[in-house]
């Protein structure tokens, strides 16, 4: 039996799912993909994800592939799986790959981004992917306690329990802080790879910054101290984008 190997870049809002990773009990976007792409192929999909996204967060660009015997043409793949995702689940590209891509293994770095909305009034029509904050923060002070992240660090201080990684030197290639008109910070940062909840630890302590409750020495100490305890909270979930991963 002949397989091929399939890459799929999916967008999708994460709101009303319990993370990427399939679980016994609640709704999981691996289940859901998994099961449609069964429903087309007529055989068992074991898909392979980037990276694994939490409860509430979302993608623009999640990189999957998967191995089937089944011979329906790319194109026709692609507009029939999307025929039976949900709205919230969208196939941006599928193509053929060769038999070793491992869209985890062979990724080089990812850019995630982190959107707050920085203003007196919500927005209550998108809510569900903005953190709203209602006093004003230090965007100066912010980027100069982000700048302090580049290069290779061991990221213990924003690392949450249950991490599955032993291993917590990561690589930050790029971040900078973007503002608009209408109130919006996002917070880009690119890296070889992420921690658990690093992304969400290091903007919750960023807003620590922001509001005046630290500077950028204090801020530096708390990475080189590795102590999770010493590091601002957990920004919500519904902020956090996977923008891009790189091969």
């Amino acid at each position: 039996m002949t397989l091929r190997n399939i890459r799929l870049v999916f967008a999708y809002d994460g709101t009303r799912y319990h993370g990427w990773q399939r679980q016994k009990n609640g709704l999981t976007l691996q289940a859901i993909i998994e099961n449609r792409l069964q429903l087309m192929t007529q055989s068992p999909v074991k898909l392979l994800a980037s990276g694994r996204t939490d409860a509430g967060v979302h993608a623009l660009n999640q990189v999957c592939n998967f191995k089937t015997p089944s011979k329906i043409p790319i194109d026709a793949l692609k507009r029939g799986i999307n025929a039976l995702l949900p709205p919230d689940i969208f196939v941006k590209e599928a193509a053929d790959v060769p038999f070793e891509f491992h869209s985890r293994y062979w990724a080089k770095s990812k850019i995630y981004e982190y959107r707050i909305l920085n203003r007196q009034n919500p927005d209550i029509f998108r809510r569900n992917v903005l953190w709203h904050i209602r006093f004003p923060l230090d965007v100066e002070v912010m980027s100069e306690c982000l700048s302090i992240i580049q290069g290779t660090h061991d990221f213990s201080a924003f690392k949450s329990s249950g991490s599955a990684n032993t291993d917590p030197v990561r690589t930050i290639l790029r971040n900078c802080i973007e503002t608009d008109e209408d109130g919006v910070l996002r917070i880009i940062v690119e890296g070889n790879g992420f921690l658990r909840h690093m992304v969400r630890n290091i903007v919750g302590t960023l807003v620590e910054a922001g509001a005046g409750r630290m500077d950028a020495k204090r801020f530096a100490n708390i990475l080189e101290s590795g102590d999770r305890q010493l590091a601002g909270k957990k920004a919500p979930a519904q902020g956090l984008f996977l923008m891009e991963v790189k091969y």
